[in-house]
């Protein structure tokens, strides 16, 4: 779905755990490769991976001790970004039916077209035009040190240990530093991050309001937490409150009162996929090859392929000329 007048939004993490549930019935929800991993998860024993393209990266865990049957999960953006609306509120519903905590979910509101700037909104701080009952506030900079460059800031308000923090910051510089041709689609990105109690209760709002509602809340969560007045750090309390918004903000949440949630498509790219392949999977394949012999591994290719879907094909397109299309057996 596209946005209105350049302002969109998307869940960028989700995460939450479940007090009692078939590690089956989560990976058959979410959907996906999944793998076990060789190491544990946030304190559990037995935990699985998957990932999505280049950042889409899920993490399963379960079997602990004080409670076997209970399971975590963590989907980074590059995954719950790429949902519609209705997988996304069926994995919201399928939580709660199962007595589910969502411990944590991002959502970011993009302004596209960058309408306003990450500079003016670190000035407004700077004037003392922040009404805010968070205390703390920081900024982050990036830079090539090889090219002696500013690649852009992060500005923080907030702290990681609270419930909620906000981070704005230039989405468009930072993908076109990593490379993605998209990059030009984006521009300056609001990202709440919401935890426990508040993400439970920001997930139960995404699934039960309707769209105009959900994006009222959003705005006024946004705004509950940072609001910019025409004021001065000097000024009291009580005027502060009654001072007019300055007209940048004003429009700002005003857009984000049209944005509409977009479904992020991540192109896998062949060279990030064998980059994945080298990095998590080549030492485990080289025990069992040495193991089974090199037949196994001939089987279980060709096996893999009559399960390609079209996140496959489409790699496909990428190979070099002259490639197998398909690895036949000996």
């Amino acid at each position: 779905m596209n946005g209105s007048g350049g302002f969109t939004q998307t869940i960028d993490w989700l995460a939450f755990t479940l007090p009692k549930a078939e590690v089956a019935d989560v990976i058959a929800l979410i959907g996906g490769d999944w793998f076990q991993s060789e190491t544990g998860f946030r304190g559990y024993p037995v935990a699985q991976l998957m990932t999505e393209g280049k950042t889409g990266v899920g993490k399963l865990g379960t079997g602990a001790p004080r409670n076997p049957k209970e399971v975590h999960v963590d989907l980074s953006a590059g995954i719950v970004s790429q949902w519609d609306e209705t997988k996304l509120k069926t994995v919201l519903a399928w939580i709660f039916a199962q007595k589910g905590h969502v411990t944590r979910i991002d959502v970011a509101l993009d302004d596209r077209e960058a309408s306003v700037a990450v500079e003016t909104v670190r000035l407004a701080v700077e004037a003392g035009q922040l009404v805010s009952r968070s205390k703390q506030f920081k900024v982050i900079q990036a830079s090539n040190h090889r090219e002696g460059t500013r690649t852009g800031e992060t500005l923080y308000f907030g702290s990681r240990e609270s419930q909620s923090m906000l981070r704005v910051y230039d989405k468009r510089l930072e993908l076109q530093a990593k490379g993605r041709e998209d990059a030009a689609l984006y521009g300056v990105r609001w990202e709440l991050e919401f935890k426990q109690n508040r993400a439970q209760a920001c997930a139960k709002a995404l699934l039960t309001l309707d769209p105009e509602d959900w994006r009222a809340f959003l705005v006024g969560v946004l705004r509950s937490y940072v609001d910019f007045r025409e004021t001065t750090r000097e000024a009291e309390s009580y005027e502060k409150y009654r001072a007019p918004l300055v007209s940048w903000w004003k429009a700002l949440t005003e857009g984000f009162m049209r944005c509409r949630l977009v479904v992020e498509r991540i192109q896998q790219r062949l060279d990030d996929v064998a980059a994945w392949l080298a990095n998590a999977i080549s030492p485990m394949l080289a025990v069992v090859v040495a193991c089974r012999g090199d037949q196994f591994l001939f089987e279980m290719i060709y096996a893999g392929t009559k399960r390609w879907t079209q996140k496959h094909y489409a790699l496909l397109k990428q190979r070099k000329r002259g490639t197998p299309y398909v690895l036949r057996v000996s």
